[in-house]
């Protein structure tokens, strides 16, 4: 038979429908790949038409505190709620609401004043709980954010909803957008970089889902980067066991030379991802053992982030690579640490989250602004939603004494990037149940952090099952009181 015959007989159902879809996609792909930084490498790796205006700001790094903190303990000081202490939820405060299953109906539960006293700090005066006394220190440089508000009671959807823009896992996090739209300014790191931790002993841990920093729909080398905790910070990094460097560098070669043959046969955007990925993962052999070795960190900077800054995977350490990582160019850094979902715990490991986070986020800041890196570096402390005024338990058992979930009104920060220093901006009610003055949506703090980057948050888009979609969804608005 002929060879030729053979072969055709030989083509598979996704050689065929690949084939035949080639004619249709070509020119759809070539627009993706130039759009995506494969074709023509615009400068940066960066979408051509971005930025939309001139920068406020160049990184993110986002601690991104799992499990809900507990706004009316931490920030949100009431004088009425210490005075409501042990007296039942006015009705009208959660007429119309809906609440966790773990609370339902909230009618004959009691207020919850503060567990530790506030203390108003610096010159600006703000409000931050004894609970949090290094980032107390750095009030001045923090805006904080009062009057944020979400629609998500649950916290999956609620995390989902502030990284990506939807409750329901699919579209592209924040991390990804940014990825996608202004690239990376380093050659041997990835733009989107992930760090996960937890605190020791803790019982309301909350897990991580790799949806937290996928690319959705977005080309996947757009996708957040994880970096372990153990062992290589990017899982096979190394060389096995008894190959060269030489020999790693020529398997690569051949290897992109049989994916470049199946992307001009088959136009698959995820072949040019690959290809990309493995020179990324080659750079990174050598890039990511330098940017792990904090021997030539100073012992004031190391004692600054705290004791446990040695040990990886622990918040400190991850906040001391946070900084690491946008010194060297990594776009976004998403550092996540869980715990912080007190339904029982408010009075025993609320202190134990504060201990393993208040400190290393205040020396991140500080150490920010001490290497003129917090002008164009935005850092965000905040979780999915708050706690309630009210509380969860038994009044007269101290000891399991905790608060539910809470999405109405809640308090996050932000500092450097444009982002106004020392103020408060927009207030809770007398109970800090409800948004009183100038609410900020989950959709409007996204379309404000993006134009300090340089984005108008409505022309940052992807067009994916025939419709436009963007972080914001068709949300959104720029919250100009927030910056300087």
């Amino acid at each position: 038979m002929d060879p030729r015959i053979q072969q055709s007989l030989l083509v598979n159902r996704r050689e065929f429908f690949g084939k035949q879809a080639l004619g249709l996609g070509t020119a759809a792909l070539s627009g993706l790949l130039a759009k995506d930084g494969f074709a023509a490498a615009p400068q940066n790796n960066r979408l051509p038409d971005l930025p939309h205006w001139k920068p406020k700001a160049k990184n993110v790094i986002y601690l991104f505190q799992n499990g809900a903190p507990t706004h009316v303990d931490l920030f949100d000081y009431k004088p009425k709620l210490i005075e409501m202490h042990g007296k039942p939820v006015p009705d009208s405060l959660f007429e119309g609401k809906r609440f966790s299953t773990m609370t339902g109906n909230p009618k004959g539960k009691v207020m919850l004043s503060p567990v530790e006293p506030f203390k108003q700090r610096g010159n600006s005066g703000s409000w931050v709980s004894d609970f949090l006394p290094h980032t107390a220190s750095i009030a001045d440089d923090i805006c904080f954010i009062k009057s944020m508000h979400t629609e998500a009671v649950n916290h999956a959807p609620a995390i989902s909803f502030f990284l990506s823009g939807a409750q329901i896992p699919g579209r592209p996090t924040l991390g990804a957008w940014l990825s996608y739209g202004l690239g990376s300014e380093s050659e041997n790191l990835p733009a989107f970089v992930v760090m996960t931790s937890i605190s020791k002993g803790t019982t309301c841990g909350q897990i991580f889902y790799d949806f937290y920093w996928g690319s959705g729909f977005l080309p996947s080398k757009h996708q957040g980067v994880k970096f372990s905790s153990g062992g290589d910070p990017v899982l096979y990094l190394s060389n096995p066991e008894g190959m060269s460097k030489n020999l790693r560098r020529a398997q690569l070669d051949d290897i992109s030379k049989l994916n470049e043959i199946k992307l001009k046969e088959f136009g698959d955007p995820e072949i040019a991802t690959r290809i990309a990925q493995y020179e990324m993962a080659y750079r990174m052999q050598t890039s990511v053992p330098e940017l792990t070795d904090f021997s030539k960190e100073s012992e004031k900077t190391l004692a600054m982030y705290g004791p446990q800054v040695r040990e990886p995977g622990t918040f400190a350490y991850n906040c001391l690579m946070a900084r690491r990582l946008v010194e060297r160019g990594t776009r976004f850094v998403q550092v996540m640490h869980a715990g912080w979902d007190q339904h029982r715990s408010i009075t025993t490991e609320l202190y134990n989250q504060c201990r393993d986070t208040d400190q290393p986020s205040a020396a991140l800041v500080r150490d920010l602004k001490q290497r003129g890196l917090l002008d164009d570096t935005i850092v965000i402390w905040g979780g999915e939603f708050g706690r309630t005024p009210f509380i969860q338990g038994d009044l007269a058992n101290r000891p399991q004494w905790g608060r539910d979930h809470h999405p109405y009104a809640f308090t996050i920060w932000a500092a450097g990037g444009g982002f106004k220093p020392g103020i408060s901006y927009g207030a809770s009610d007398e109970l800090a149940m409800n948004v009183a003055t100038d609410g900020v949506h989950v959709h409007d703090f996204q379309a404000t952090l993006l134009k300090q980057l340089g984005i108008d948050h409505t022309k940052l888009s992807f067009k994916f099952q025939g419709r436009h979609f963007r972080l914001t969804d068709v949300f959104g608005k720029v919250v100009p009181g927030l910056l300087a």
